[in-house]
């Protein structure tokens, strides 16, 4: 069953369709990445509605479960065809649609009933097919390759800045559309901000963290990796051996069933154990797909069990403030005959320069 069919089976039932205006779920939907377009589903038919920038490449997606309409305006093109179907209850997606854009809309159409429907679509985005794993598993690819790649050009007198763009750079190079957020590289005594932003001076000796990923055909890919620039003193060695052994202790429980409090709470055990527990200040890790923050969330808040086809990340770290911080993350698919680590980049202790 395709996502449109799929999703027409899940409309509820005080609603005659839905319209689609999130760029990221109409790309789910179609599988084209455009903007400034609508897409509008009944039960039994489905409409994109792209203006003349998209029509062409909008066209190549068209098939029997999705027509293509060149958008003209909202009353021309969106209101015949609420007209055409006799659409008078018209479901939107409620947590990604504006005050300002409601407005218009109901301002538009005065006579149609606008109901919200949160999280259809982004429900259906958890369980994700074995195309879009292969998706996942190729931008995670481009990643490792990337860090590859800055391994053998990094020299002392780089700034953090430049870390990322070579980063960014390599990910670009090997096939990535763009990143699939914007890249952390943090050193020294930065490296103890959870998502510290890249600054524009030499690199700290110390503790750098990269967080970074890459985008592949719509799909995210997400790793951090902390390494030692210089030589690591004996509580960084500390710190560095806890967080692996917490993340290691959480990939052995983690499964399908299991819940995302109980996956935390395995990690946030070990940290704590160690004397660290106020210093693990985020949850273990979050689903990841075609938006790097996704559900189902391995956080101490989460009492659901982890479903099977999800990918989630695995992320402890440990910051000590003003002085250095360590993480260290998986992607992992959660699949019927158990979990499968995504991530192939290594996470032994390793010093540079």
């Amino acid at each position: 069953m395709n996502p449109i069919t799929k999703l027409q089976a899940l409309l509820p039932e005080e609603v005659d369709a839905l319209l689609v205006t999130s760029e990221l779920n109409q790309r789910y939907l179609s599988r084209l990445n455009f903007t400034d377009g609508y897409l509008l589903l009944t039960r039994e038919k489905a409409w994109l509605l792209a203006d003349f920038r998209y029509i062409e490449a909008a066209r190549r997606v068209e098939s029997d479960s999705l027509t293509v309409l060149l958008f003209e305006g909202l009353s021309a093109t969106l209101g015949s065809l609420l007209a055409q179907e006799k659409i008078s209850r018209l479901g939107f997606e409620s947590e990604t649609v504006t005050c300002a854009q409601l407005r218009r809309l109901e301002k538009t159409f005065p006579l149609v009933d606008f109901l919200p429907c949160p999280g259809l679509i982004e429900q259906m985005r958890v369980i994700k097919t074995p195309e879009e794993t292969d998706c996942i598993i190729a931008a995670q690819r481009i990643a490792e390759k990337a860090l590859e790649r800055l391994f053998t050009l990094m020299k002392p007198d780089m700034t953090e800045i430049e870390v990322a763009l070579e980063l960014e750079y390599g990910m670009r190079k090997f096939g990535a559309e763009k990143p699939s957020f914007d890249t952390i590289a943090v050193s020294g005594s930065a490296s103890s901000l959870p998502h510290g932003v890249p600054r524009n001076q030499k690199l700290e000796k110390g503790f750098l963290t990269m967080d970074f990923g890459a985008l592949y055909q719509g799909y995210c890919s997400d790793m951090t990796r902390t390494v030692v620039l210089g030589r690591a003193d004996e509580e960084m060695k500390k710190v560095y051996r806890t967080v692996l052994e917490a993340q290691l202790a959480a990939l052995e429980f983690l499964s399908a069933g299991k819940t995302g409090a109980d996956c935390d709470k395995v990690a946030r055990d070990r940290i704590e154990h160690a004397g660290y527990g106020e210093c693990f200040g985020h949850s273990l890790g979050h689903g990841v797909g075609m938006y790097i923050h996704e559900e189902p969330r391995l956080s101490r808040t989460n009492d659901k069990p982890l479903p099977t086809g999800a990918v989630v990340t695995v992320e402890p770290g440990i910051y000590l403030q003003g002085r250095f911080g360590v993480r260290i993350e998986d992607m992992v698919y959660l699949s019927e005959n158990g979990p499968v680590n995504l991530t192939k980049a290594g996470k032994e202790l390793t010093e540079l320069f």
